[in-house]
């Protein structure tokens, strides 16, 4: 529903998980995330969700939250 190429994909949700989270707050760990996606988002990714795990709290939660509706951008 935004005004971007046919086929773009803009809005993206990661699960990552892995050892560098351990004792990072969540702020600490969507930067890190967000560091590693930096091209990305110059080259259009508009919204990314994230969620970021060590891996024992993976073993514990292996939940993901549903991603929000696309309220339509540039369209509305």
């Amino acid at each position: 529903m935004h005004n971007v190429p046919q086929g773009s994909e803009t809005h993206l949700k990661v699960v990552v998980v892995s050892a560098a989270f351990s004792g990072k707050s969540p702020i600490e760990r969507h930067r890190l995330v967000y560091d590693t996606l930096g091209d990305e988002f110059r080259d259009g990714l508009h919204a990314l969700t994230v969620t970021s795990r060590s891996p024992e709290e993976w073993q514990l939660d292996q939940g993901v939250s549903a991603s929000p509706a696309c309220r339509g951008g540039s369209k509305h």
